[in-house]
């Protein structure tokens, strides 16, 4: 192992950007002569967390030969300016890194690294024309409507309010406006979900100009707002050929972000890319993710990743790692691969007597039945709870045989299996599904029975419904990577809501925006299956033998 150098104490550093914004930065750089790379991370919360909710604190980077540089980004922290969401990053971004760049003892080469917000200043710098040596973007929206504001249409609730009243208060705070942040603190300890204007509570009424919440949630389709500050809008010209280590979680609100980033850098550029994906939420980074023990193999090996990332791209020491290194679900081990293994998209097919809302009818079968219908009833004033998964409070895996046994819940098992099914890729539902109402939602779980009858929740998606269209509704699903043990089964839920996870559907097809508590109606809905209306699921079934154990 190299010998740790020693670390001197932290330095703050002024930056002058060209409009004549000030920006603060933290340096940690090891403390003997010398000329070291930059690692860069630019962030909103206060430069001294420095994202060691996730990551080791700078010191443990400089003493490893680096100099890091932490910054806040304009208008926050100690930093002059205005913060308006990730709208003065690519330029602040690429000005940042050239000025780092430029810092004594550094030795002219600049890497970034960060997740979540950090993440995405790390691919809008480089939209900025930033000279990067490397980046490690983790758990990062890419589109930003898609893989973070909304979700198959719908509105993301508790996780877009507690994020919009914490970047609120961060910014009333720094404004001065003390009323308002005392507000937005107040609604992010207690999150105001069951107010009568639904998804606009009176704190983001009174105070949403501190916050991009109320932006995002007047932009549920794509237009100009996305495309001046998504990644994927703004690198769509850019040959990506920067080496990236993307690393996400199965469990996190961003994980098809983090799978979009990658394959478009694969596509696009001839620089080396590698991607991680743990079992995690957003975080912690742990081998305990919601009710599950995955073992000492999920404990987070970012930092040391990160590392050799940086070593290799940075220093010219070490190897190639494998392109891909994902984390199974139901082995609790990684598979490292050289490319997403080959899959057959193999269907399976839902069919009930009826019943299977409320007597356990439901079954998923390898070949379509006889028509049949699932009737059951939404009812706004119990709408089903959300539990797991990226959006549900506790997230991560989780028991859900309990809200299964709701009636307003359908749910459909297959047989138990007689050998392992290895499932690895997207999953998708394709569902013949009306209701009464002019708007509905689906939100669907799959999940793995044991035979217990705990059902562990793998995947899920959500889709906002016009009832007017025909046709099969096309519910897309997370990705995921999972050894399913033969004795178990597998589950698709269907219900009409995931509340708070999702603002509930009021069925009369207004936004979320003016959706109000007095409209909301009940609704019946209607799951065809069989016959010319043949409902399934989508499983990524790799062949048996096709990856190594």
């Amino acid at each position: 192992m190299t010998a740790l150098l020693p670390v001197a104490e932290p330095r703050r550093l002024d930056q002058t950007l060209p409009d004549g914004t000030r920006l603060a930065a933290d340096l940690w750089r090891p403390a003997v002569p010398g000329r070291f790379p930059v690692l860069l991370m630019r962030q909103p919360y206060g430069r001294r967390i420095a994202s060691t909710l996730v990551f080791a604190h700078p010191a443990w980077y400089a003493a490893r030969g680096y100099l890091v540089v932490v910054q806040d980004v304009r208008g926050t922290g100690d930093s002059g300016g205005q913060f308006r969401l990730f709208a003065t990053e690519e330029e602040d971004g690429a000005a940042a890194v050239a000025w780092a760049a430029d810092l004594p003892g550094a030795d002219g080469q600049v890497a970034m690294y960060g997740f979540s917000y950090q993440a995405v200043t790390q691919f809008l710098a480089l939209a900025g024309g930033a000279k990067l040596g490397a980046l490690a973007p983790v758990m990062a929206g890419w589109d930003l409507r898609t893989d973070w504001a909304w979700e198959g249409g719908a509105f993301p609730l508790a996780g877009n309010l507690s994020w919009g009243a914490q970047m609120g208060w961060l910014r009333a705070r720094h404004e001065g406006d003390q009323p308002a942040a005392e507000a937005f603190e107040a609604a992010a300890r207690a999150l105001p979900l069951t107010t009568p204007a639904r998804a606009l509570p009176e704190v983001m009424r009174r105070h949403g100009a501190h916050s991009h919440y109320p932006d995002w949630l007047a932009h549920p389709g794509p237009d100009p707002y996305w495309e001046a500050i998504a990644p994927a809008s703004r690198l769509a010209a850019h040959p990506l050929d920067v080496p990236m280590l993307h690393v996400g979680g199965w469990y996190d609100t961003m994980l098809m972000g983090t799978l979009s980033g990658h394959a478009a850098a694969t596509a696009r550029g001839t620089a080396e890319q590698r991607l991680v994906v743990g079992p995690w939420t957003h975080l912690p980074w742990g081998r305990r993710v919601g009710a599950v023990d995955f073992g000492p193999e999920a404990v987070s090996p970012i930092d040391r990743l990160q590392l050799a990332w940086f070593d290799r791209h940075l220093k010219g020491q070490g190897e190639a790692q494998p392109a891909l290194s994902l984390f199974d679900l139901g082995a609790h081990r990684w598979h490292h691969l050289l490319a997403w293994p080959a899959r057959q998209d193999t269907p399976l097919w839902l069919e009930s007597d009826g019943l299977a809302a409320s007597g356990g009818g439901g079954r998923l079968v390898a070949e379509p039945g006889p028509a049949g219908v699932q009737h059951w009833v939404h009812d706004p004033w119990r709408p089903v709870p959300s539990l797991g998964g990226h959006h549900g409070a506790p997230g991560g895996m989780q028991d859900r045989s309990a809200v299964d046994d709701r009636a307003d819940v359908a749910c459909f098992t297959g047989a138990p299996l007689a050998a392992p099914l290895f499932l690895c890729g997207p999953v998708t539902a394709e569902l013949w599904a009306e209701a009464d109402q002019p708007s509905f939602d689906l939100s669907v779980v799959l999940s793995m029975v044991a035979p217990d009858g705990r059902a562990w929740n793998l995947t899920q998606g959500h889709l906002r419904c016009d009832a007017a269209k025909g046709g099969p509704r096309r519910v897309a699903m997370r990705a995921l990577c999972a050894t399913i043990p033969a004795g178990h089964a597998l589950r698709l839920s269907v219900a009409g809501a995931a509340f708070p996870a999702f603002a509930v559907n009021p069925g009369t097809g207004t936004p979320p925006l003016a959706a109000t508590a007095g409209e909301e109606r009940i609704i019946t809905l209607a799951l065809r299956q069989g016959g010319a209306t043949p409902s399934c699921v989508m499983l990524p079934v790799v062949p048996a033998g096709a990856v190594s154990p």
